[in-house]
């Protein structure tokens, strides 16, 4: 069982944060692995989409079904895909009217050890490398620079 845990304080709205975690279909834009992202259902208390996994030569995808609370809470839970375990969370947390606290907590494992050894280290790096590239994007569509990043 992989698991990957990040904290982050940043200078920006908590409400902002979720929104650019829970707007799948904007994943493309900035995900570099990440090569489509449909919302297949969203309403106040669910989001759910499918994504496609393209990078370094492994391709897969995966439906999840998060529950969500915004502006403070969304999880990850999957539907379809490669998968025996993967579960996962956003908490945010307000710190002033224009910064916040993020964290992501994800365990997962792959369904064969097939899968294991051709995706997993993609995976390992996608999953390690995700808040960086939210506080990446935070910056570009908020302006402002997030210093000292992961706490």
């Amino acid at each position: 069982m992989n698991e990957v845990r990040k904290s982050v304080l940043l200078p920006f709205p908590v409400e902002g944060m979720f929104d650019l975690i829970e707007a799948a279909e904007h994943y493309p834009d900035f995900l570099p692995w990440c090569s489509e992202a449909t919302v297949l259902a969203r309403d106040e208390d669910v989001v759910s989409a499918r994504i496609t996994v393209d990078y370094h030569g492994v391709r897969f995808h995966f439906v999840t079904r998060n529950p969500k609370r915004r502006p403070e809470f969304m999880a990850i839970r999957v539907e379809q895909g490669p998968f025996r375990h993967f579960e996962g969370e956003w908490p945010l947390a307000p710190l002033a009217t224009a910064a916040c606290k993020v964290e992501f907590f994800l365990r997962y494992e792959f369904q064969s050890a097939v899968m294991a050894k051709l995706a997993g280290p993609v995976f390992d790096k996608i999953a390690n490398t995700l808040v960086d590239a939210y506080v990446r994007r935070a910056e570009q569509v908020f302006g402002g620079k997030a210093a000292g990043r992961s706490a």
